[in-house]
């Protein structure tokens, strides 16, 4: 079956057939937000001056489902889409027949989509959704007696989305990465190359992750050992910092910390926290979506002539040891400048200049910032990608010889970026800043 020249695999004709409420747990890259869009476009040309809701915890999420939504539309029902930036934007479309196609995000407690009225919604990435949301969009749907259509990778045994994926009133579908990739059927758009590629890719993600973790992502599996890292009660009781204008910056502690993007589009994050005493308060964030090396250095060194950083923790491992060794080696920077690259052991420097040696393992800065946030003594942007980032973190004991050792790790690699940053920045919380030292983590 094709719809607009896409080919669709056997279970997404299921889901579009499938009337009311559907749940979809599925694997990484199975085409889960392709057929959701093309349902939520054919509801809304087929049935006159209805609404829709996209949901997701991040803005880009959501506008991006949009967008497949819209790109549908137009290959498919030629004219249908109102024009106008009044009428069809980047949160909303709209159709010449009334129906309206919006998207939101929800952030922390869905606060931001009360108020209208739907007659159905969809949930993209439903498994990470702070669970406050859900009594503040369901409602909504009380009056037209709407359907829910959840979408989403896994993410432990409880919750909203897993709770839903096991109640009688859902259409459930699970869908497995590897068997739609061996089913799919070859096309002007699926080719043999691509379909090697894809295998290929898999086979590599079984190695690299462990059988746990490549059972949630792309077996679409509930995993009992698999744990978040950083619990949602931590989480909701931390990130309550309000972002605002920093007056007079003298004689204040400000400290950056920075995760460096791989190459190929992949993310860049600084974060900014000010030391206060015991507290740690957010003060800034800034992601790049991509970059170049030698841009980076360049950036923190105009930001810094603003804030005049006690400290600046970065990566210092891989591609970062470029950054840092330009850093390092600028004026008025050596004696700031902090390496951490989650490696196992820690090369500084006393106070009089000789180096000494301590180990140090990525689970210590991991707990230290889970011990501030069980603490309260950081206070973090109330931000849906920072929940994101904060939630995507998992662990699980592996076993090895001598016991059982904790692996920290966020499967999916594009939502880590802003917790790397914030473990760095906090590690100054372990620090006596007032005293200058070079340290290499």
């Amino acid at each position: 079956m094709k719809k607009a020249g896409i080919n669709l695999d056997e279970w997404q004709i299921k889901v579009l057939k499938t009337k009311g409420n559907k749940c979809i747990c599925s694997g990484r890259q199975t085409g889960k937000s392709t057929v959701v869009a093309i349902d939520a476009g054919d509801f809304a040309v087929n049935n006159p001056k209805k609404h829709v809701l996209i949901i997701s915890v991040t803005e880009d999420q959501a506008i991006e489902l949009l967008l497949k939504v819209q790109l549908y539309i137009e290959s498919r029902y030629k004219k249908w889409v109102k024009k106008g930036p009044r009428f069809t934007n980047k949160t909303k479309l709209t159709l010449t027949n009334g129906s309206i196609i919006r998207t939101k995000a929800v952030g922390m407690s869905g606060v931001g989509v009360r108020g209208f009225t739907i007659d159905r919604l969809i949930a993209d990435e439903a498994a990470f959704m702070p669970e406050d949301v859900w009594p503040a969009v369901t409602p909504m749907l009380l009056t037209t007696g709407g359907d829910i259509v959840l979408l989403s990778t896994p993410h432990g045994k409880k919750g909203y989305f897993y709770e839903c994926y096991h109640n009688e009133n859902f259409k459930t579908f699970h869908v497995n990465s590897v068997e739609t990739i061996e089913k799919r059927e070859l096309s002007d758009s699926w080719t043999k190359f691509q379909k090697d590629k894809a295998k290929e890719y898999l086979e590599s993600e079984k190695h690299r992750l462990s059988e746990r973790e490549f059972g949630q992502e792309y077996l679409g599996r509930f995993i009992d050992d698999l744990q978040q890292f950083f619990p949602d009660e931590y989480i909701n009781k931390t990130l309550i910092q309000e972002k605002q204008e920093i007056g007079n910056k003298e004689g204040r502690d400000f400290v950056l910390g920075v995760d460096i993007g791989r190459l190929g589009g992949d993310k860049t994050v600084f974060i900014i926290f000010e030391k206060r005493g015991e507290l740690l308060v957010q003060r800034a964030l800034t992601i790049w979506r991509e970059t170049t090396l030698e841009k980076i250095p360049r950036h923190i060194v105009d930001i810094d002539r603003d804030w005049h950083f006690k400290r600046i923790y970065l990566d210092s491992g891989g591609i970062g040891i470029g950054v840092f060794d330009t850093l390092y080696n600028t004026p008025g920077f050596k004696k700031r400048v902090v390496g951490i690259d989650n490696s196992q052991r820690v090369y500084d420097y006393d106070e009089k200049g000789r180096e000494r040696k301590k180990k140090i393992m990525k689970e210590e800065i991991y707990a230290n910032l889970l011990f501030l946030m069980a603490k309260k003594k950081i206070m973090i942007f109330d931000n849906g990608d920072i929940w994101l980032s904060l939630k995507s973190v998992q662990y699980e004991y592996i076993n090895q010889r001598g016991g059982a050792m904790m692996k920290i790790f966020s499967p999916d690699h594009s939502q880590s970026h802003i917790v790397e940053a914030m473990v760095r920045a906090a590690y100054v919380s372990k620090e006596k800043i007032l005293k200058p030292f070079i340290s290499y983590i």
